[in-house]
């Protein structure tokens, strides 16, 4: 596992075509977030990324209390919670895990950093479909035989053991 980066490292920008551009991670370079600091009450830090070629910019600012903006308002009660977030996170799905292993393990290690660690997006939840799903190569089940209630022929398939597990 490589050391984390001492600072935010901007992004390598690449653009593909179609007008916007993409970030490109290495098995030597990877951009990079400065670690997440929950701003002072009262105030916000933003992260924007744009089809002009922002890519996760942070900027600051701090809530005005019933000001009126022509192109923006929001509404906070603080004082009404309606559900608790657990986290944030992707799927990790055939064809994602198919191309992270098919990257080096240098690069492979740098997009999980970006995706996992401090100096990344910080996700915390993954989830992981059961079964093929409409990303995979094949389609495949755990049981097939019909009425197994008791999954006498459950099985974990070769894109479970060698990519979710």
């Amino acid at each position: 596992v490589s050391p984390p980066a001492a600072g935010g490292r901007p992004c390598n920008a690449k653009d593909f075509g179609h007008g916007s551009l993409v970030c490109a991670c290495s098995a030597t370079y990877c951009d990079t977030l400065d670690p997440v600091v929950l701003p002072a009450p009262g105030t916000y830090v933003k992260y924007e990324s744009s089809k002009a070629g922002k890519r996760l910019e942070r900027s600051e600012g701090s809530f005005q209390h019933n000001a009126e903006t022509p192109d923006f308002h929001l509404t906070l009660d603080t004082a009404q919670r309606y559900q608790k977030v657990k986290g944030f996170g992707g799927s990790v799905t055939d064809s994602a895990a198919i191309n992270i292993q098919s990257l080096s393990k240098d690069a492979q290690n740098h997009l999980l950093r970006s995706y996992f660690s401090e100096e990344g997006i910080e996700y915390n939840l993954v989830r992981v479909p059961m079964a093929s799903t409409d990303f995979s190569i094949r389609l495949y089940t755990y049981a097939d035989a019909e009425g197994d209630f008791e999954l006498k022929h459950f099985n974990l398939t070769e894109e479970d053991t060698r990519m979710k597990v």
